[in-house]
């Protein structure tokens, strides 16, 4: 084993797996303890609110011995009380705010959605803090603006003028001066009339005319962002290429990433934090590699065990679990060498998994 190392935050499966494949001995903290985050961990342990993460770490440290911890979403500014492979809190606090992030890009003089002037319709709307884009949304009106404020009370937000175009998102490794990019991603986005900015799933890797100015961009600001390890750089790809954001921490697109490149991005983001950028090996081929999200059209309990359905299956809740209306049940994959066969591998394996979910 390479070393005993604590991962936490909302949801770990997706490192656990990484680093455990990487030969790490595992612990995670994690909102969800999945049935397979078990598979990758000697030990989880579940929160419930965010609030309750920093007891849950503080008290898992007490009992354990860890060379080192990890970071998802939701834990980037916790004490560490072991030494933190990642970019520290102090940096990452400005990529945690919409706001500052957008002054940060305007300060590069990137291209970015530019802020929409008050009373202009229609507006892009987003909190200036929160991560995976649920509470995003376009208004057409002051009314339906109203109203958006009034499902968050009291939370600042940030209007800007809407881009046309498709999400996607660069794969970084940083060492706090330089970026190597790894993988080029479309994102997919959830739909619908409710969370219809969610996300939902990727697929690597994302055939587009825009994917080397992607990379250009994407290193630029990941080197100019001081951040180390695992960085995602979020963009609308359209006509012109407009930059979203920064995620300085590992993304939800790290299956797809590793799934399509061969890669291991726990080792990378290791090396990134140790100042090491990796070497990476030229691109494979005809690897593609989707991802799905399936959510509950109304609350459910889950009656059936899904782990019979892995590799094509993750995030495999326990049977009993009551999951609500609206709520994500488990993660769907699709491989292929094209990008047409790995949809429809996945569309195939989405008509497996519901077909054996109709059963509960």
């Amino acid at each position: 084993m390479k070393g005993n190392v604590l991962v936490a935050g909302f949801t770990t499966r997706h490192v656990a797996r990484s680093a455990a494949a990487a030969g790490y001995r595992v612990t995670a903290v994690d909102h969800f303890c999945d049935q397979d985050l078990s598979w990758y961990t000697d030990e989880q342990i579940r929160f419930d609110d965010l609030d309750d993460l920093p007891d849950a770490i503080e008290g898992i440290c007490q009992r354990h011995q860890f060379d080192f911890m990890v970071v998802t979403s939701g834990a980037e500014t916790v004490d560490c009380p072991v030494p933190l492979m990642g970019t520290p809190a102090v940096q990452v606090e400005p990529f945690l705010d919409k706001g500052m992030m957008q002054e940060f890009f305007e300060g590069l003089e990137m291209p970015i959605p530019p802020r929409a002037a008050p009373g202009t319709y229609p507006v892009f709307l987003k909190p200036l803090t929160g991560a995976g884009g649920w509470r995003n949304a376009i208004v057409h009106s002051i009314d339906e603006e109203r109203a958006w404020e009034a499902l968050f009370p009291g939370a600042p937000y940030l209007a800007q003028e809407i881009v046309d175009g498709v999400p996607a998102s660069v794969s970084c490794i940083g060492d706090g001066s330089r970026a190597v990019a790894v993988a080029v991603n479309r994102q997919v986005m959830r739909g619908g009339d409710e969370a219809a900015f969610g996300f939902s799933g990727s697929m690597t890797p994302f055939d587009t005319p825009m994917a080397a100015e992607m990379v250009r961009v994407a290193e630029q600001v990941v080197a100019a962002s001081g951040c180390v390890g695992s960085v995602g750089v979020d963009f609308i790809v359209g006509d012109d290429l407009h930059l979203i954001e920064i995620n300085p921490r590992f993304q939800g697109t790290v299956d797809t990433v590793e799934m399509a490149t061969g890669c291991n991005l726990f080792d990378l983001h290791v090396a990134g934090c140790e100042g090491r950028l990796p070497v990476l090996p030229p691109r494979v081929a005809g690897r593609y590699a989707v991802r799905s999200i399936l959510f509950a059209e109304e609350e459910l309990v889950v009656t059936g065990d899904l782990t019979g359905l892995a590799p094509i299956v993750a995030d495999i809740p326990w049977p009993g679990t009551v999951i609500e209306e609206g709520g994500a049940i488990v993660s769907v994959y699709g491989q292929g060498p094209t990008e047409a066969q790995a949809r429809a591998s996945l569309d195939n394996n989405i008509i497996t998994v519901r077909t054996y979910m109709s059963q509960w």
